[in-house]
């Protein structure tokens, strides 16, 4: 199920982009458009779902069910030909996968704790195989030749359907925690957790997190683009990197299951301040190392760039939600979990998506209509840089050692 779950988002979620404006000659922001819809999906439906889940549907048969409506939808994507119409088979099909990857681990622990294992121990060796499901289904869009077309969508298309036939195979997980009548919706969709917003430290926490979630998603958006647009110099033409751009993207892939092993040992030894302020630090050199590599004497950049990915990505996602842990209280922590999630693949990553969109068709492209990526990917690491700076003077956080140890354990 976790290799599955993952599979059929990473056949597509790469090489979107390459597809939209490769392939369909589409313009940034209109291929923005079409990838803020991922964002828009997680503000709305992860809540709304795990309520069904809670109270009325099993979660296996609520998962399978919208798996099989998620392939439905992409079976139609290769024939839409304009991006606005595109626009809603996108939102349409993530608003059916995005509510399935919480599902997918509340099926997990149910059917763990179900059968006594140790959740913290049996958990994340199962989770790994998520990874490596969606570096799996990289490799097979960019060896069948379909980074630029609409075959990646069948791809993911056929497996979601399997997924979610399988999926009515599973243990039964039935509605867990059911509200009480007189429950809020402020309750049931867990909104009370923004009420720390009132604490200034968690508010700053909470802004700085929508800011770096602005950056989350670009080399999604963009890499296999950047990486494919070196076709275009007759010297990189037929290097690794152009064949091969979707496979070289995997490479972060790697890198975050490898990061995930260190954070214990970086949370120890630096506290969370300092490990956050590393992942800020990685941001700018993810950036910057694609703004001056190459397929060529600057392949090393690029190679180096998609293994800082991981201590990027990870270092940030997994400390913040460990700061998150430790901060708030009891009663309110999945809240205030979820509005972490909001912040940042939320709002923060919608924001990211319109704006850098936005701001490569309007400083970015070059009159023979190529784009300046050199340039772009020097803005974001400008902007990653003045994060980690204000991060680092704003932020004010004590480590304790005795917190982490409290988590782990």
């Amino acid at each position: 199920m976790s290799f599955l779950q993952f599979y059929v988002w990473g056949a597509w979620l790469i090489t979107i982009g390459t597809y939209c404006i490769e392939g369909r000659g589409w313009s940034f922001p209109e291929f923005g458009a079409v990838f803020s819809t991922l964002a828009i999906s997680s503000l709305i439906m992860p809540a709304i779902v795990g309520v069904i889940a809670d109270k009325w549907m099993n979660a296996e048969r609520l998962y399978g069910l919208l798996h099989i409506f998620y392939g439905v939808i992409l079976f139609f994507v290769p024939s839409v030909a304009d991006p606005g119409v595109l626009y809603y088979y996108i939102l349409a099909a993530m608003l059916c996968y995005m509510p399935t990857i919480s599902l997918a681990n509340s099926v997990s622990f149910n059917i763990l704790k179900t059968n006594n294992f140790d959740v913290v121990k049996v958990f994340p060796p199962i989770r790994v195989w998520g990874t490596i499901g969606f570096i799996v289904a990289m490799w097979v869009t960019n060896l069948t030749g379909s980074k630029a077309n609409g075959d990646q969508f069948y791809i993911a298309a056929v497996v979601a359907i399997l997924l979610g036939i399988y999926s009515f195979t599973l243990p039964k997980c039935p509605p867990q925690r059911s509200m009480s009548a007189d429950s809020s919706w402020l309750e049931m969709l867990g909104l009370k957790a923004f009420k720390l917003f009132a604490n200034y430290k968690m508010a700053l926490f909470f802004i700085f997190s929508m800011f770096l979630g602005g950056a989350l998603q670009l080399t999604n958006m963009y890499g296999d683009v950047y990486l494919d647009s070196f076709k275009e110099i007759p010297a990189y033409a037929d290097s690794f990197v152009v064949k091969y751009s979707t496979i070289v993207m995997s490479i972060s892939q790697v890198s975050e299951t490898l990061f995930i092993l260190a954070i214990p040992f970086f949370l120890k030894k630096f506290g969370i301040k300092k490990v956050m302020i590393f992942s800020m630090i990685a941001w700018v050199l993810r950036f910057a190392l694609f703004a001056y590599g190459n397929p060529a004497d600057g392949l090393w950049m690029i190679l180096l760039s998609c293994v800082i990915y991981g201590m990027a990505f990870d270092f940030f996602n997994i400390s913040g939600s460990l700061f998150v842990e430790t901060s708030t209280d009891a009663s309110i922590r999945s809240s205030a979990q979820g509005v972490f999630v909001m912040m940042t693949n939320g709002f923060g990553a919608y924001l990211g998506t319109i704006v850098s969109s936005w701001a490569i068709n309007e400083f970015f492209i070059l009159s023979n209509g190529s784009t300046d990526w050199k340039g772009a990917w020097s803005a974001f690491a400008v902007y990653a840089l003045i994060i980690a700076v204000l991060f680092t003077l704003l932020f004010k956080h004590k480590h304790n050692p005795e917190e982490i140890k409290e988590v782990h354990h």
